[in-house]
């Protein structure tokens, strides 16, 4: 894979155990041919030494923004100038709040500063430091100036402790970055088939059952595969949103017809992500004319429609397939039941009602696959689509080495 040739990455490393896990991303990134530069704090050189990146890297390292010979030439600002994409991994939580506050204290968070390259952020660290309102507050901040976050991951940390905070493993993160940078992307060739919106199941000719889903989300996946060079079919429910430029756009208003157009365009499809919020029952049989309020209140039956994520999560050969958990309890054990259920490749989990996600701007999600987890903090809808296709483009990346 040459997704990255050419592009120059200022890998920054900073202090953690996860700094050992550097230096395998900095083999990652050559692999697909990015020139990479790596600058280290003083922290991250009590983990790993600065001679193992200089011979991953085949630069010399850079760590000190005193160092009279690099800034004879005021070596910060030509980092900072050289760079196409700053990538901090690990991001300790020290790291991030300086980066937060605008500190300047040491060269990385000063080429940070001085860079108009994009800025893309790892974080490692115990999982109370990462749930920590602070800590939060920090990266949101972040988001907030163009960021993009990737991970953490969820699971076993180097403290003995359980949860978020994992840095992501170095494969994760460099195909990752290919859906973050500009060019062909990591979905580069591939074909994206996504659902979004409600959907309407009519009663009679002017009423209906529904849900209050927006498809801000959907829209904003679509939008973020199409960037990460997918060719993208967006099947949508009843919204009011403009497509998204460069995606084609399939107008559905009934779970049924969805289901119709999902089962035309699946087996060209290599990539399915469910964002739709399908209608679970429709009634047995709509009115032909409006029901007036008369005689009482009128009986209605109902009758199940078809699982459309089930239905492709079963196709042999199937495309890599994502859906959509909405919870109102229990999140990670009913996301955990529902992968392992319908058989799923990810799902994307989201706690809704009483505000929180349909018909909202921002939203958060519990990304889960078969053995591994990741947390996307609150951010905007379509920041929080761009993190959630990388982590997509990162699993099928890691499918296709195992393969």
């Amino acid at each position: 894979m040459t997704g990255l040739g050419g592009t120059r990455i200022l890998l920054g490393v900073s202090g953690g155990i996860a700094a050992y896990k550097a230096a395998e991303l900095v083999r990652r990134l050559r692999e697909r041919g990015a020139v990479v530069q790596v600058v280290m704090t003083e922290g991250a050189k009590r983990f790993v030494t600065p001679l193992t990146f200089q011979a991953l890297s085949g630069r010399p390292v850079r760590d000190d923004l005193w160092d009279a010979e690099a800034e004879g030439a005021m070596g910060h600002i030509e980092l900072a100038r050289w760079a196409d994409l700053v990538l901090v991994a690990p991001a300790s939580a020290d790291l991030i709040a300086r980066l937060a506050q605008g500190r300047a204290d040491d060269l990385l968070t000063t080429l940070c500063l001085a860079t108009a390259a994009p800025l893309c952020v790892a974080p490692a660290m115990n999982q109370g430091m990462w749930a920590n309102a602070a800590t939060q507050s920090n990266v949101n901040v972040l988001r907030t100036r163009g960021a993009t976050i990737l991970g953490p991951g969820v699971g076993d940390q180097a403290c003995g402790e359980v949860g978020a905070g994992r840095l992501l493993e170095p494969l994760e993160i460099a195909d990752a970055l290919e859906a973050q940078l500009g060019g062909p992307g990591a979905l580069a060739g591939r074909r994206a088939l996504i659902t979004a919106g409600p959907t309407q199941e009519p009663l009679d000719p002017v009423r209906y059952i529904g849900n209050r889903s927006s498809g801000r989300m959907g829209y904003a996946i679509a939008e973020a595969c199409q960037r990460a060079g997918a060719e993208v079919t967006l099947i949508s429910g009843p919204v009011h949103i403009a497509a998204p430029e460069g995606v084609r756009v399939l107008a559905v208003r009934t779970a049924q017809e969805m289901f119709d157009a999902v089962q035309a365009e699946t087996p060209t499809a290599d990539l399915f992500i469910a964002a739709a919020a399908v209608a679970d029952y429709r009634p047995s049989a709509a009115a032909g004319s409006k029901l007036k309020k008369q005689g009482g209140v009128p009986e209605l039956t109902l009758t199940e429609n078809a699982d459309v994520l089930a239905w492709v999560a079963a196709q042999e050969p199937r495309p890599f397939t994502v859906g959509f958990a909405a919870e109102t309890e229990d999140l990670h054990a009913n996301a955990r039941a529902k992968l392992e259920r319908k058989n799923l490749d990810m799902v994307a989990a989201n706690l809704v009602g009483e505000g929180r996600a349909f018909g909202t701007a921002d939203n958060l999600l519990s990304v889960l696959w078969s053995d591994g987890d990741a947390e996307l903090a609150l951010a905007d809808k379509r920041t929080l689509a761009r993190e959630l296709v990388a982590l997509i483009a990162a699993r099928i990346g890691a499918r296709r080495q195992v393969a």
